[in-house]
C-alpha cells in the first residue's frame, strides 16, 4: 500500500477508547482511515470493491474486475484484512473466493463472499493485482452492525496494527493483559480474550510464551532488550542491553547476519551497558535483531515507519507561446521520495522517446518540456503520498507575419516549377494544397522549410500541376495563395501504343479502332494521311476521328490492301509535331508441304519439312505434328507445345506397323491446314546389343568367344552376329564412349576394327583365327537384324593371345563314382569331362592293361568318350582314366559292370514227402549271370497234364515246402534263378515225381531242439571318428546286435544325451543313428553310444570334429 505502517509496542493495554487491543502506541484510526485526496489512476483494475455494511449473520460479497485485452496471461490477485492477512489461507464455510473469465468482453472477475458475518469480521480489507511490473492495488472498509457476544474468534481475525474500532466510550480503568495471561491459567486465555475484546488471541499467546521464556533469570544479560521497538523512517534508534558480566563477548546480528561497526551502525559501551544505535533507518532497516553474549542470545524486532510525503511548495500555472520551454517546479517534505506527474489526470510518460523530462533534486522536483506545442495545454498534476499539487499551463500561437508572399507564375511544360515564401516565426510548420487537395511529398515534388522560408519545388512540371495553390501556417487561419499556369505544346503519344516499332497487326476480316493520346494546349489539329491521300471523318470502311485527348483510326474490315505507314500531323500556336504509325494486316499461314521422313526406329522415327510459302504476314510460331496408323482414319496429335523447329522424333510408335505424319503451321494469328501426309513408313529397331561377352578358349594364334543373345530383340528378330577385333598398339589414340555398370568402356573409330567373320553367324561362339603370338586385343560383337547393327559389346580387358598351362583334372559325373552297370548287349557311352591346358593327353587302361579293341575311345578339348556298341560280359571290370598335361596328371577310376541272365539251380530234388507238402531243396546256379541272385521261381505240374502253374516267386532261400497239394496227384516241380536282369533261360526240374497219398497214411515227425539264440548285446559296426561342417546336418551311425533286444543309450563327453532338440536318435533293424542339427563348434567331442539289455552291455566311441566353411574351411 501507499501508506506501509507498523506500530508495535511490547505493551499490551486496554484502554476506555479503544475496543481492540494493540502494541506500543499506534496510529488512531482517524489517520488509518484517512483517504488521499487524489487517488493514483488505476492501471489494472477497471473496476474496484467498494465498501459496505451489513448485519450479523448477514452475507456480502466484494467485486474486483481486471480487462485481459493487452495481456497474455491471467493476472494474479490477493485479499487481506488489515496490512499483512493474506485472506487464500482462511477460505472456509464464512469466506470464498471465486474468479471468472468472459470471453467476449475478455474481463476477469474476482468476487470474495463473506457469509454469515461476524462482528469482528468488521475493518479494512484490500485486494492486490499483479501482473508482470505492473501492480494495482484497492482499499475498501467493511462494517458489521448488530454486535453479539461470540466466543469463535472466526477465520478472519486480525492484529490491531491494522485497525482500531471505537465502541461507545465507557469509563473503564486501563487493566494490563499481559499480567492478567501470565498470572491466569491456560483454560482461562479464551475467557479472558473475550473480556476484553482480544481479537488475536493466537499472536498474544505466541509473544506470551517468548516473554515466559524470556523471563527466565539470565545469567550473561542483567536486562534484555525489548520484544520490539519502533522508529520513523529516517529516524534514528538506540538499542540497550545491561550485562551481568561486563567482560563477555558481546555480538549483534541482524537477520542472523553479524552486525560490523560502519557509520550506519555505532556501538557504543556504558558501564555495564552495551548500546547499538541505528542512523537513518530505512525500510530495509525493519529485521529482527538479536544480540549474543556468550552461550546466551537476546532477541528484538524493529518496526520502521515510513512517514508521509507531504508537499511544501505547490506548482505555480504557466501561460506560454509554441516553441518555448515550461518548466515546472514542486517540493516535497523528503529527499528522494516518489512522486507522480499527471497530465489531465493521466500520467505522463517519462521514457527515453518522451517529449516530458523529469528531474528530481533533492526535495525538488521538476517536470521539463523543452519545445512546447499547442497540445501541451492542460492541467498538470504531482501526487505524493501525502498530497497533490496541481497548477494550469496555456500554451498559445505566436502571432504571424507574412515576410514575402505567394506569386503566381507561368511555366513551360517539363521546366522545374518553384514557389516559396517567408513567414515570421521561423519554426512554424505548413501545409501546402493544390485546388483544395493536401500536397504530399513525392520523389517528383520536394516540400522544404528552412527556418523562416516554406518552398515547393517541382523537378519536371506537368499538365497536372496547373492550379490554385494554397499554403497554411500550421495553427494560423491566414493562408498565401497563387495560380500556376502551364503552357503545353502539341505532342502526339505513340508510346501509348505500346507496340513494338509503332506496327499494329491486325487479322484480316476484324475491325481496328487505333486510339493515339494527343496532348497540347490550347487543343491542337488533327490531320491523317496514308502516302499522299488525307483521311477524312467522313470516310465509309477507313475513317478518321479526333477528340479533346485523343485521335481515332478505324477500318471496320481490315484487308491485305490496309496495310502501310500512317501519318498523324498536330499543329496549335505553340507549335507542331508529327508521328507515323504502320498497319500490318495478317492472316494465318499456308499448309507446309508434305513431311520427309528420314530415319527409322524400333519406336520412333525422324522427320523433317520446309517451311509454309506463306506465313500469313506473321512469323511462324511452330508447328504441331500428327501420326496415325496407315489403315487408320484417326489422327493423334503428337505434341501439344509447339515445335519450333522443322525436325521431328516421334516416339512410342508400334514397332512393325506402318504409318503416316502430317504437319500444322502455327502463327499469331491461328492454325493453318494440315499439310499432305507422308509416305507410309515402318519402325523396326535393331536389337539391344549381346550381354555376358567372356572369353572362352585362348591358343597361341586363336581366342575363342562366347556371349549371350541381347535381352532385347524386337519385331525385327535377330539375323546373325558379326564379331570384330583391334589388335593393340596398332592405335595412337583412345577415347571414352560410354560409362556402364562402373566400368568405362573404351571404344575404337570403325576404320580401325577389323571384321572377324565375313558371314553372320547363328551361334553364340566364334574363334578368331590367325592372330600374332603374345599380340593384345579388344573383342567385339554386334547383334544384326533388319533395322541395322546393334550397339556392340566389348570386353572390358584386353586379351593377351598367348596359351596358358592349367593342370589337368578329371571332373567324373556323379553317376560314374559309383559301379556303372549296363546289361549285355546294351550300347555304353561314357563322356568323362575334364579340364586341362594345352589339350591333354589321355589315355585307357584295363586293370592295368591296354583296352579291348572292341572299345572305341573319343577325346575332345574337354572330355572323353568310351562307347561300346554291344556290351559283353568281358567288358565287365575297373577302367583307369590318366589325363596329362606336360608334368602334370590326374588319374580317374571307373567300374564297369555287365550283366546277363543268370543259368538254372543245380540239383534240384525231393527231399520229403507227408500229407499234402512237399519239401524241396536245389544248389544255386553256376553261373549268376555277373551279378547277386536275388531270387527263385518255384512251379509245379500234374503228371498227367504236364501244366506248369507257379507256387511261389522271388524267393530268397533254396529250399522250400510247398502245400496244399491235391491228394491223389502226382506232381512235377522246376526251378528258375533270378537275377537283376531277369529270369534264367531254362529252369531245372525235378527227376522224380511226388505223390500225395490218400488219408490213413502217417508221417513221421523228426523231433528238433530249439536253438538258443539269446545273446548280451555286440557292436557289429563300430562308430567312425567324422567331421561336421558348420550350417549342415551331421549323423553318427553304428549297428549292434543283441537278444532281447537292447536299450540304445548316447552320451556326448560321457553326459548322457536326453530331450535335447537339437538331437534325433534313430534304430532299425538294429541300426543306431545320431542326427545331429547344423552343429556349431560347440558341438564337437567324443560320442558314445551305449547297448544294455539283461545279459550285458557294450558301447562304442568315436570323435565329432567341426569345420566352418566360408570362402575356405577352417577347421575348428
Amino acid at each position: 500500500t501507499m501508506f506501509p505502517e507498523k506500530t508495535i509496542d511490547h505493551k499490551c493495554v486496554i484502554s476506555p477508547n479503544w475496543s481492540v487491543w494493540s502494541l506500543g502506541d499506534g496510529q488512531p484510526p482517524e489517520e488509518i482511515d484517512k483517504q488521499i485526496d487524489t487517488p493514483p489512476l488505476s492501471i489494472l483494475l477497471i473496476e474496484k470493491p467498494q465498501s459496505g455494511s451489513i448485519n450479523v449473520g448477514g452475507d456480502i460479497t466484494f467485486t474486483a474486475k481486471v480487462e485481459a485485452k493487452d495481456l497474455l496471461r491471467k493476472p494474479t490477485i490477493k485479499w487481506f484484512k488489515g496490512k499483512w492477512m493474506d485472506l487464500a489461507s482462511k477460505t472456509g464455510k464464512h469466506l470464498q473466493l471465486k474468479e471468472s473469465f468472459d470471453r467476449f468482453t475478455k474481463i476477469h472477475t474476482f468476487e470474495m463472499h463473506i457469509i454469515k458475518a461476524k462482528e469482528n469480521y468488521a475493518g479494512n480489507y484490500r485486494c492486490e493485482v499483479t501482473y508482470k511490473d505492473k501492480f494495482d492495488s484497492c482499499s475498501f472498509d467493511l462494517e458489521v452492525k448488530g454486535f453479539e457476544g461470540q466466543d469463535d474468534a472466526g477465520e478472519l481475525d486480525f492484529s490491531g496494527l491494522l485497525k482500531h474500532r471505537e465502541h461507545k466510550q465507557e469509563e473503564v480503568p486501563e487493566v494490563d493483559v499481559w499480567e492478567i495471561l501470565k498470572n491466569a491459567r491456560p483454560d482461562e486465555y479464551e475467557k479472558i480474550a473475550f473480556m476484553y475484546g482480544i481479537t488475536d488471541l493466537r499472536g498474544l499467546l505466541r509473544r506470551l510464551k517468548k516473554t515466559k521464556k524470556e523471563e527466565k533469570k539470565s545469567e550473561a544479560f542483567a536486562k534484555r532488550l525489548e520484544p520490539a521497538y519502533q522508529v520513523d523512517k529516517g529516524g534514528k534508534i538506540r538499542l540497550v542491553v545491561d550485562l551481568a558480566d561486563p567482560t563477555v563477548e558481546l555480538k549483534w546480528y541482524k537477520n542472523g547476519q553479524e552486525i560490523r561497526p560502519t557509520p550506519k551502525y555505532i556501538f557504543e559501551h556504558k558501564g555495564t551497558q552495551r548500546i547499538m544505535v541505528i542512523n537513518n533507518c530505512q525500510i530495509n532497516d525493519d529485521a529482527a535483531y538479536s544480540v549474543s553474549a556468550g552461550e546466551e542470545k537476546c532477541t528484538t524486532e524493529l518496526f520502521v515507519k515510513e512517514l508521509p510525503v507531504n508537499i511544501v511548495k505547490h506548482l505555480e500555472p504557466v501561460k506560454t507561446t509554441v516553441n518555448e520551454r515550461i518548466e515546472l517546479e514542486c517540493e516535497v517534505s523528503e529527499e528522494g521520495a516518489k512522486v507522480k506527474w499527471m497530465k489531465n489526470g493521466v500520467e505522463v510518460p517519462t521514457g527515453v522517446r518522451s517529449r516530458y523530462r523529469v528531474k528530481s533534486e533533492g526535495t525538488k522536483h521538476w517536470l521539463i518540456i523543452d519545445d512546447a506545442t499547442k497540445d501541451d495545454t492542460g492541467t498538470y498534476s504531482l501526487m505524493a503520498t501525502g498530497g497533490t499539487t496541481e497548477a494550469k499551463v496555456q500554451v498559445e500561437l505566436k502571432p504571424l507575419k507574412i515576410l514575402m508572399d505567394l506569386q503566381s507564375v507561368t511555366v513551360l511544360l517539363g521546366q522545374p516549377l518553384k514557389l516559396n515564401c517567408e513567414i515570421y516565426p521561423g519554426n512554424i510548420p505548413g501545409r501546402w494544397y493544390k485546388n483544395g487537395q493536401l500536397i504530399q511529398p513525392s520523389e517528383r515534388l520536394t516540400i522544404i522549410h528552412r527556418t523562416k522560408n516554406h518552398s515547393l519545388d517541382i523537378e519536371s512540371s506537368t499538365i497536372h500541376d496547373a492550379g490554385d495553390y494554397t499554403f497554411v501556417p500550421e495553427g494560423y487561419t491566414q493562408t498565401l495563395s497563387a495560380k500556376v499556369h502551364i503552357i503545353d505544346p502539341p505532342r502526339v503519344h505513340l508510346e501509348a501504343l505500346n507496340v513494338q516499332d509503332n506496327t499494329v497487326v491486325i487479322v484480316a476480316g476484324n475491325k481496328l479502332r487505333l486510339e493515339i493520346p494527343i496532348s497540347g494546349e490550347p487543343a491542337p489539329r488533327v490531320v491523317w494521311m496514308k502516302g499522299e491521300r488525307v483521311i477524312l471523318d467522313s470516310g465509309n470502311r477507313v475513317r478518321a476521328e479526333t477528340f479533346a485527348d485523343h485521335t481515332c483510326l478505324t477500318i471496320d474490315i481490315a484487308e491485305r490492301e490496309d496495310t502501310g505507314n500512317y501519318k498523324i500531323v498536330l499543329q496549335n500556336e505553340a507549335g507542331e509535331d508529327t508521328a507515323s504509325v504502320k498497319i500490318k494486316v495478317v492472316d494465318i499461314p499456308d499448309a507446309p508441304e508434305a513431311p520427309l521422313v528420314t530415319d527409322v526406329g524400333g519406336d520412333w522415327c525422324t522427320m523433317t519439312w520446309e517451311p509454309p510459302r506463306y506465313d500469313g504476314g506473321s512469323p511462324i510460331l511452330g508447328y504441331f505434328i500428327e501420326r496415325k496408323k496407315k489403315q487408320s482414319s484417326r489422327w493423334m496429335r503428337l505434341n501439344f507445345d509447339l515445335c519450333k523447329e522443322t525436325t521431328f522424333e516421334p516416339k512410342k510408335m508400334i514397332e512393325g506397323v506402318p504409318y503416316e505424319v502430317r504437319i500444322f503451321a502455327v502463327n499469331a494469328i491461328g492454325v493453318s491446314k494440315p499439310s499432305e501426309p507422308s509416305k507410309p513408313f515402318l519402325p523396326l529397331a535393331v536389337t539391344s546389343e549381346p550381354t555376358m561377352l567372356v572369353v572362352d578358349d585362348v591358343t597361341d594364334t586363336t581366342v575363342t568367344m562366347k556371349w549371350r543373345p541381347p535381352d532385347t530383340i524386337g519385331a525385327a528378330g535377330l539375323d546373325g552376329y558379326q564379331v570384330e577385333y583391334c589388335i593393340e598398339g596398332s592405335v595412337l589414340h583412345w577415347w571414352v564412349f560410354m560409362c556402364v555398370c562402373a566400368y568405362t568402356i573404351l571404344y575404337l573409330t570403325a576404320d580401325e576394327w577389323i571384321l572377324a567373320n565375313k558371314e553372320l553367324i547363328e551361334k553364340t561362339r566364334y574363334t578368331i583365327t590367325g592372330l600374332p603370338v603374345e599380340a593384345k586385343l579388344l573383342v567385339r560383337v554386334k547383334a544384326i537384324n533388319a533395322a541395322g547393327a546393334s550397339p556392340p559389346r566389348t570386353t572390358q580387358h584386353s586379351i593377351l593371345v598367348k596359351e596358358v598351362i592349367e593342370p589337368p583334372k578329371i571332373r567324373i559325373p556323379r553317376h560314374l563314382k559309383q559301379t556303372f552297370i549296363r546289361k549285355v548287349g546294351e550300347v555304353v557311352n561314357l563322356v568323362v569331362p575334364f579340364v586341362g591346358k594345352p589339350r591333354p593327353k589321355v589315355n585307357w587302361l584295363k586293370e592295368g592293361q591296354p583296352i579291348d579293341q572292341t572299345i572305341n575311345i573319343r577325346n575332345s578339348d574337354c572330355d572323353s568318350i568310351m562307347f561300346i556298341r554291344k556290351a559283353e560280359r568281358k567288358h565287365s571290370g575297373k577302367y583307369e582314366l590318366s589325363v596329362q598335361v606336360e608334368n602334370h596328371i590326374d588319374t580317374a577310376t571307373l567300374d564297369i559292370q555287365i550283366v546277363d541272365l543268370p543259368g538254372p539251380p543245380q540239383a534240384v530234388k525231393i527231399e520229403e514227402v507227408w500229407g499234402n507238402n512237399v519239401a524241396l531243396d536245389w544248389n544255386p546256379p553256376k553261373d549268376n549271370g555277373n551279378a547277386p541272385i536275388i531270387g527263385y521261381t518255384i512251379q509245379k505240374a500234374d503228371k498227367k497234364t504236364m501244366e506248369w502253374y507257379t507256387c511261389i516267386e522271388h524267393y530268397h532261400r533254396t529250399c522250400i515246402t510247398i502245400s496244399d497239394l491235391v491228394v491223389g496227384n502226382e506232381y512235377f516241380f522246376r526251378i528258375y534263378s533270378e537275377n537283376m536282369v531277369g529270369l534264367s533261360e531254362s529252369a531245372t526240374a525235378t527227376k522224380d515225381s511226388a505223390l500225395i497219398v490218400k488219408e490213413g497214411l502217417q508221417l513221421k515227425i523228426p523231433e528238433y531242439n530249439d536253438r538258443d539264440f539269446t545273446e548280451p548285446p555286440i557292436f557289429t559296426q563300430p562308430l567312425i571318428n567324422t567331421f561336421a561342417v558348420a550350417g549342415y546336418n551331421a549323423t553318427l551311425n553304428c549297428s549292434v546286435r543283441a537278444n532281447p533286444r537292447p536299450k540304445v543309450i548316447w552320451m556326448k563327453n560321457k553326459i548322457t544325451i536326453i530331450d535335447d532338440p537339437r538331437y534325433r536318435m534313430f534304430s532299425n533293424q538294429g541300426v543306431c543313428t545320431l542326427e545331429i542339427r547344423k552343429p556349431c563348434p560347440f558341438d564337437g567331442g567324443v560320442y558314445t553310444c551305449k547297448a544294455v539289455n539283461d545279459l550285458g552291455e557294450a558301447q562304442v566311441d568315436c570323435k565329432l570334429e567341426g569345420y566352418l566353411c566360408g570362402p575356405t574351411c577352417v577347421q575348428i
